[in-house]
Parts: C-alpha cells; sequence; structure tokens
C-alpha cells in the first residue's frame, strides 16, 4: 500500500505541474483526461472524479470558456448535459501528457514486457470486470 501511494503521489505532483503549464488547475486537467476516453454526461464526470456536481459544473464552466470542451444536449434525453472535448482540448490533454517527465522517465526504465505486465496488474486491480 506504502508504494502504491508513493507512486501515485509521484504521478500526481507530476501531473499537477504539467497541467499548470497549461494554465489549468489539476482538477481541470483531470476532467481533460476523462473526457479524453469519450464523452461523458456531466453526472457521470463528477462521479467519474468523485466530486460534487456543482463543483463539476464550476470545472466544465472554466473549461468551456477557453474552448477546450463543449456541452450538448444529450439525444434521448435534453435535460442531460453530456461534455465533449474540442480539438483544442485534445491538444491541451495530450500536451499534458506529453510532459509529464517524470512519469515517462520511471516507465521507460521498464521493458515492453514490465510494462505489458505493469498495466495487466493494474488492470486486474483498478478496472471492475463484468459482473457474475
Amino acid at each position: 500500500m506504502e508504494l502504491l501511494s508513493v507512486s501515485l503521489g509521484v504521478y500526481y505532483g507530476d501531473f499537477t505541474v504539467a497541467a499548470a503549464s497549461e494554465n489549468l488547475t489539476a482538477s481541470q486537467g483531470k476532467a481533460l483526461t476523462v473526457l479524453r476516453r469519450g464523452p461523458a454526461a456531466m453526472r457521470a464526470l463528477a462521479e467519474t472524479m468523485t466530486c460534487d456536481a456543482s463543483n463539476m459544473t464550476g470545472i466544465i464552466d472554466r473549461l468551456e470558456k477557453r474552448g477546450l470542451v463543449r456541452r450538448e444536449a444529450g439525444a434521448s434525453d435534453r435535460r442531460v448535459k453530456n461534455v465533449i472535448l474540442t480539438p483544442e482540448g485534445e491538444r491541451v490533454t495530450d500536451a499534458i501528457r506529453a510532459k509529464m517527465h517524470t512519469t515517462h522517465d520511471g516507465l521507460a526504465r521498464l521493458d515492453d514486457t514490465d510494462r505489458d505486465t505493469l498495466y495487466t496488474l493494474l488492470e486486474r486491480v483498478f478496472v471492475p470486470g463484468p459482473a457474475a
């Protein structure tokens, strides 16, 4: 547990510095990273980021003002607002990832087999499998 805590601290610090270099808070950067996987409803985004819906609204408002995301009404329910990453948002997200030098340097010390093993183990521990 301690080593996992240390690794997450290093990753989070690296991510925070990289996000700040793009004039974003860590929370704004995290929202962009989540949206890089695909559009998300505001409620789902708040749940994924484990934050209050009103806080999520403020984060998205600021990202939208910068042209990094846009909102669209849901196709099946117009009350649902989906958040979509814009091309500029994709560019900024990629720039943040590219600037995470400490994380990249650490992963570069692993060979391909070790990286694959690490991915498999992290997936097994943190990605829920299908319900039985």
